[in-house]
């Protein structure tokens, strides 16, 4: 019987999974688009063997697959694999490719959630299904989880898993997931892999701002508009303090003995502007952020109306909720109204037999290389997972040519992921779970 390799068959399935839109366009858990790619998962899963578990939460169609392959020691912690099967919306007018087209050309596959994060769901299926065909059985039990609805707070996906499916996790104490483990280029050619140990918290602010409405032909002394215009102004202009927090700090001070050229914790931002391509990542992390999404005012031309509405997307630093809440009210102002939703930040220590595990599995494909933590300015499940304790580290190997900006790729135009990343990055994963 021919051996089939996992990193034959993940080009296919990154191709196949961004072929299936599931676009996800809510922001309020409503009804999704993910059971085709659920489903599709759940095939092939069940296919070499796993007894695969097929959830969907309250909304119509945001469909969410478990599976567990045991492992030889029930008594250590399960490790937790996990990723989103939603991706953002994608305008197929400002594309190369049409972004559902999973086209594979100059060695990339292309389309929307190729590296946010079909690319990796490809890379884990692939993994999932070697390990299972081969009867491995990985020294701890490992789960399986392709998950709904992560782009928008997890809300019918991760987060919903925790609170009413939370025996699906059953034992798990460490997980790893996207946004990590990818390469970066530095100094004389040398390889750094940056491992997610931390992200942001998130506040997505509703502001609104009340006025007197009338004609816009008069004089006006309390419009709506003016009054948000202005304090969305002031949050523009603001700068949140910095901070310099642990893993950036250590990310920073690798880097420097990477390339040779020192940084000032004092004054880090001078070391930042020199990453490149990397540091509009990085400087994201520096300080809080909070950017103007969305701004909502007025139903015609010439009637000044009663309310203006925005949308803003807060990201604060670990430890720094209560002082980024407080700090913002200073700014907008006692006029503006303001409601939220959040997502608490996340952050772990850079060490352990799982952080020596992804070492040597990198250490076998890309000699010399080496590990370092960073901070995700974003968010990811790991949000809804730490709540079962889980311990969470952002690491879907990929190794990149040193041109790519990769971040510009997340939510991007023309968003692609290297054909021979996936194929690296199925070898690496593969070497893992077989040894962690």
């Amino acid at each position: 019987m021919r051996v089939i390799d996992p990193a034959d068959e993940v080009v296919r399935f990154a191709s196949e999974l961004i072929a299936i839109d599931t676009t996800n366009a809510s922001d309020n858990g409503g009804p999704g688009t993910e059971r085709p790619a659920a489903e599709y998962v759940a095939e092939k899963l069940t296919e070499v063997g796993y007894d695969v578990t097929y959830v969907e939460s309250g909304a119509r169609g945001r469909g969410n697959v478990i599976a567990r392959l045991p492992g030889a020691d029930a008594g250590r912690g399960a490790l937790l694999v996990h990723g989103h099967l939603d991706v953002v919306p994608a305008d197929a007018a400002e594309w190369s490719v049409h972004p559902f087209s999973g086209e594979i050309r100059d060695g990339y596959v292309w389309g929307r959630g190729a590296v946010d994060m079909k690319g990796t769901l490809a890379m884990t299926l692939a993994v999932a299904r070697g390990l299972r065909r081969e009867g491995v059985v990985p020294p701890r039990d490992l789960i399986f989880a392709y998950v709904a609805d992560e782009e928008a707070g997890g809300f019918t996906g991760a987060r919903w898993l925790v609170d009413h499916r939370p025996e699906l996790f059953e034992g798990a104490t460490e997980a790893i997931s996207e946004v990590g483990g990818f390469s970066v280029t530095v100094g004389d050619g040398a390889r750094a892999y940056l491992v997610e140990t931390a992200e942001k918290g998130v506040m997505w602010l509703r502001l609104k701002a009340r006025g007197v409405a009338g004609h816009g032909s008069l004089l006006h002394t309390d419009n709506a508009v003016a009054k948000l215009a202005a304090a969305i102004t002031r949050l523009d202009q603001h700068r949140f303090p910095l901070v310099l927090t642990g893993p950036v700090r250590d990310l920073l001070a690798g880097l420097a003995e990477m390339t040779g050229v020192p940084f000032d914790p004092d004054d880090p931002e001078p070391a930042v502007a020199r990453l490149g391509h990397l540091s509009r990542l990085v400087g994201a992390t520096l300080r809080d952020t909070a950017a103007v999404t969305m701004f909502e005012a007025g139903y015609k031309g010439n009637v000044v109306p009663s309310t203006a509405r925005a949308t803003v997307d807060g990201r604060m630093l670990p430890g720094r909720e209560k002082a980024f809440e407080a700090e913002l009210a200073a700014v907008l102002g006692p006029d503006i109204e303001r409601e939220w939703d959040s997502l608490p930040p996340v952050e772990t220590t850079f060490d352990g037999a799982l952080v020596d595990a992804m070492a040597a599995a990198i250490g076998a494909e890309d000699p010399g290389a080496r590990l370092l933590p960073y901070m995700l300015s974003a968010g990811t499940d790991a949000k809804s997972f730490q709540g079962l304790g889980i311990r969470h580290f952002g690491f879907a190997p990929l190794r990149l040519p040193p041109e790519l900006d990769f971040s510009s790729l997340f939510h991007g135009v023309d968003e692609r992921v290297p054909v021979e990343g996936l194929r690296f990055g199925v070898r690496v994963l593969d070497r893992l779970l077989r040894n962690c």
